[in-house]
């Protein structure tokens, strides 16, 4: 039977729970342990598919098509593990589900109420998909005193007993924070943040401290008793410089030592910290350095970006580079400023997007690249607008656009009507927003001679995808007899999934999202040989 180890957090959001989960999975997987990670979501929304990335950050898709949190980017990027769909749920999910239940009558006439189906469809995600785990990780959405996480923490309360103490944990995380006028950590936030989650009926079997500082042993002394918890299980996390010295950090607080404690387990194999220390000395001393652009509409929200963030830095890990990102806002690039804005680039980049808002400025930076030779990476939205660029200025079709920009335009990029996925036929819409793009891994082939083949070292490859738009592929032979090769294709030949410029050191614009699959561990291939711009060997990657 799997262990099941809630993670909850208080005080303040944003403290790093996901990157705590991420971190103990790698940990009890490298002890020899089977991990599943989970997060559960408190808002309203079925999923963040139809969030502004300024509202929740980036939208992570999963290889079955699921948008979900970022942190299960966090979770694949540290354990390796591929997320499903069964990984993710929302409030939203959650009563879409029942609601529907209730129409067909399957509630069989009873009041529906949040105790007991709320909290039994809960559980059920909770325990569903499950199979020859060891360890199942889920993290709850929020802090603790919100009013969207009570029926996610009452679910939980009751999953413990049903499952009992034996095979389940609670790892509860808060934030110590240091005042500088007094030179006095304070534990006081923590034994709040502790006595509300008590007062639900969850006593945490661990705390996690979030730090700037060491805490003391006194304020750990006051923290454990105050809290009912064992000393030995006050664990401090202090700011780390990089994220990838998280799972090195609670190695040495034993976090995964008391994990397995608790449950009377032994560590099957020593764990292995190498490839993380490697990591992060690789991140911290690395001297030669490149700056990359990322234009977008997005760019003052860090997170927005950030699977590509992280992507672009495991191509550095592996280049022993160290990646300068320098985002720009697309809204204010006009083409007069685009010298002086891209000064001392060595590589600009197109993430994804939505909308017309952005779109010249995203442009006129392609044209940029384009014809001063810089190198130049376009991922989907990116790699639209570098099709509409080339058609405008090369093929000199002057209202090449997009139909999700213009009603007026010629359409070199249109609205996907139908796609093909496992064999069956796909039908696009116009109407419904969520869940209604081309989500999840889909396969293309990959021409002879084309730069993007000899990247992958492969004819065929798998990639993500979150796109509503396509390229025209009728235009595919203006384009190729001008110099933009339709590199990669969709088996049946129907939809262009990349381009490349052969007369140009680096220019390769993707339909899917590379950076979903990349790993610190197991860098993107398409990472490793963009971040690669500065030296001579490029063109053997």
């Amino acid at each position: 039977m799997a262990r099941y180890i809630f993670v909850t957090g208080g005080v303040v959001s944003s403290l790093g729970k996901g990157l705590s989960s991420a971190s103990l999975a790698y940990l009890l997987q490298s002890r020899g342990y089977k991990v599943r990670l989970r997060k559960l979501d408190p808002y309203l929304n079925v999923d963040p598919g139809t969030m502004s990335p300024f509202q929740h950050g980036e939208v992570f898709v999963t290889d079955d098509g699921a948008e979900t949190d970022l942190d299960l980017g966090h979770y694949e990027r540290f354990s390796g593990i591929s997320a499903k769909q069964s990984d993710n749920v929302t409030t939203g999910k959650i009563y879409s589900d029942i609601l529907k239940k209730e129409r067909k009558g399957l509630y069989l006439g009873k009041t529906v109420q949040v105790i007991p189906h709320v909290t039994n469809q809960i559980k059920e995600f909770i325990k569903n998909d499950i199979g020859n785990e060891d360890f199942v990780i889920c993290e709850i959405g929020g802090t603790v005193g919100d009013i969207e996480s009570l029926p996610f923490l009452e679910a939980i309360r009751q999953f413990s007993i049903d499952v009992g103490n034996k095979n389940s944990l609670f790892i509860h995380l808060t934030l110590v924070p240091y005042m500088k006028a007094s030179d006095e950590i304070k534990t006081k936030p923590t034994q709040h943040s502790v006595k509300e989650l008590r007062a639900l009926g969850i006593q945490p079997n661990i705390i996690i401290c979030r730090c700037e500082q060491p805490i003391p042993f006194g304020q750990r002394k006051k923290i454990s008793l105050f809290c009912n918890v064992p000393i030995k299980n006050v664990i401090e996390t202090i700011d780390v410089k990089t994220i990838y010295e998280a799972p090195i950090s609670f190695y040495k607080e034993k976090l995964d030592q008391q994990v397995l404690d608790y449950f009377k387990l032994k560590s099957k194999k020593k764990p292995n910290l190498l490839p993380w220390k490697k990591i992060t000395k690789t991140i911290l001393n690395s001297k030669a350095s490149i700056n990359i652009a990322i234009i977008g509409k997005y760019v003052n929200l860090k997170d927005a970006y950030k699977s590509l963030d992280e992507a672009l830095t495991h191509g550095g890990i592996k280049n022993n580079i160290k990646i300068n990102l320098i985002r720009v806002e697309s809204d204010h690039l006009k083409p007069a400023q685009i010298k002086k804005k891209l000064l001392g680039i060595h590589g600009i980049l197109i993430p994804g997007g939505f909308g017309k808002r952005g779109t010249e400025g995203k442009i006129a930076a392609i044209t940029y690249a384009r014809t001063k030779k810089i190198p130049f990476l376009g991922i989907c939205f990116g790699m639209q607008m570098a099709v509409i660029e080339f058609a405008r200025n090369v093929l000199k079709i002057k209202k090449a656009s997009s139909t999700e920009i213009s009603d007026n335009c010629i359409p070199i990029v249109g609205l996907i009507d139908e796609w093909t996925k496992n064999g069956k036929i796909q039908k696009g819409t116009s109407k419904d927003l969520g869940g209604s793009m081309r989500l999840g891994l889909y396969p293309a082939k990959l021409k002879e001679s084309s730069l993007i083949k000899r990247i992958y070292k492969s004819k065929t490859i798998a990639e993500r995808h979150r796109h509503r738009y396509e390229v025209n592929i009728n235009y595919q032979n203006d384009f190729e007899k001008n110099g933009m090769l339709f590199s990669g294709i969709s088996p049946d030949n129907k939809l262009p999934e990349v381009i490349e410029i052969k007369k140009h050191p680096w220019f390769i614009g993707v339909q899917f999202h590379p950076e979903f699959k990349s790993r610190p561990l197991f860098p993107h291939p398409l990472s490793v040989s963009y971040t690669h711009l500065t030296l001579p060997t490029i063109y053997s990657v």
